[in-house]
C-alpha cells in the first residue's frame, strides 16, 4: 500500500512533536556564555583552581573585611561568573569577601560536557576548599542558582559550608526536563520527555538517579534559606516547597510574587538583599565584624522595608 499524504501527515507531526521536545529539553544545555574580567568596580582580581570534575576552573575574589565571612556565587546552566556581577556588588558592599567561579564547559573554565550539576559538584567543593586556603578562618556561604544550586547539594559528601541559599533549584532532572518540555509544547512536551530524558542524559555521562537535589537536601546540616520564583513554569512553587520540607536544617523558604525562572536578584532587589543580607549577616559574620548598635543598615543589612512575599521558617 502506498502511504497517502493523509495518512502521512500524523506520522510527521509525531516526528515534529519529538524534535521540538528534544529541542525544549536541550534548551538547557545552552552554550555557555564567554567569560569575562571581574567586574571593574569590585576590585577583584582572577583567580584559577584545579577541580576533581577534571576541569581548571577560573573566577574572580573580591577582598572584604576580616571577619565578615565570605561567599562563594555558583551560577546557573549557560551562564557564567558575570551573571552574579549584581549579587556580587550586593556583597562586597555589605563587606563579604566574594568569589564567583565558572562552571565547567562555562565562561572561561574551558569546553566540557554540562553534567546538570553532577560534575559540575566537585567545581563547587573545589571553590570552597580554595576559599578556605585562601581565607582561613572565615566562615563561608554559598549561593547556587538553578544548576548551581543543584550542584551545590549532588557532592558525594555535603558541603562543608556555613550557610546556603538556593534558588530555582530542580528537585530531580525527571521534573526539570518535564517541565521544560511542557512549558514549549504544552501537554505533549510532558509525554515526550521521558524519551528526550534516555536521548539526553547518556550523551551527558549521566544518569537520572544522580541528579535529585531533592533526595540529597537533607543531608546538609548547614542553615538553608530556599528562594523560588511563584511564577516560574521551570521548577514551580510545589516542586520548591518539596526541596525545602526534605531539608532538615535550620531552614526558611521565600516564594517571590510573580518571580519565572529569573534572576531574583534582579527582580526584586530591595527585598532579596534584605533577606539574603540578613541571612548571610546571622550565619557568616563574627561578632566583631558586625555593624555597631544605632548605626546605619548596611548594603545587604536589614532593611525597613516590609517583607513583600510568603515565606516560611527562620534559619
Amino acid at each position: 500500500m502506498t502511504p497517502t499524504r493523509s495518512t502521512l501527515r500524523p506520522t510527521r507531526l509525531r516526528r515534529l512533536g519529538v524534535l521540538l521536545s528534544i529541542a525544549a529539553a536541550l534548551a538547557m544545555c545552552a552554550p555557555a556564555r564567554a567569560g569575562r574580567a571581574p567586574p571593574a568596580d569590585l576590585d577583584a582580581r582572577p583567580v584559577e583552581l584545579r577541580s576533581g570534575s577534571g576541569s581548571t576552573i577560573r573566577g574572580w575574589l573580591a577582598r572584604g573585611h576580616p571577619g565578615a565571612g565570605a561567599v562563594l556565587l555558583l551560577h546557573g546552566i549557560g551562564a557564567s561568573a558575570a551573571e552574579m556581577a549584581g549579587r556580587a556588588r550586593f556583597l562586597a558592599g555589605a563587606g563579604y569577601s566574594v568569589l564567583a567561579i565558572d562552571f565547567r564547559g562555562h565562561g572561561a573554565s574551558g569546553s566540557a560536557q554540562t553534567t546538570y550539576g553532577a560534575l559540575e559538584s566537585r567545581d563547587a567543593r573545589a571553590a570552597v576548599e580554595w576559599l578556605r586556603a585562601a581565607l582561613p578562618g572565615e566562615r563561608i556561604g554559598v549561593i547556587g542558582i538553578s544548576m548551581g544550586g543543584a550542584a551545590a547539594l549532588l557532592g558525594a559528601v555535603p558541603l562543608k559550608v556555613d550557610a546556603l541559599v538556593l534558588e530555582s533549584v530542580y528537585p530531580t532532572i525527571d521534573a526539570a526536563i518535564r517541565n521544560r518540555a511542557r512549558a514549549w509544547l504544552g501537554p505533549l512536551g510532558a509525554l515526550l520527555a521521558p524519551l528526550v530524558e534516555r536521548l539526553m542524559l547518556p550523551r551527558q555521562g549521566v544518569r537520572a538517579t544522580d541528579l535529585r537535589p531533592v533526595d540529597r537536601i537533607g543531608d546538609q546540616v548547614a542553615p538553608l534559606l530556599v528562594l523560588a520564583g511563584a511564577a516560574d513554569p521551570y521548577t514551580p512553587l510545589s516542586e520548591s516547597r518539596a526541596l525545602y520540607r526534605n531539608a532538615r536544617g535550620p531552614k526558611a523558604l521565600w516564594e517571590v510574587p510573580g518571580a519565572g525562572h529569573v534572576d531574583l536578584h534582579a527582580f526584586a532587589p530591595a527585598e532579596y538583599e534584605r533577606r539574603v543580607g540578613g541571612f548571610l549577616d546571622r550565619r557568616l559574620r563574627a561578632q566583631t565584624a558586625r555593624a555597631p548598635a544605632g548605626a546605619a543598615p548596611r548594603a545587604g543589612g536589614p532593611l525597613a522595608a516590609a517583607p513583600t512575599g510568603a515565606a516560611t521558617g527562620t534559619p
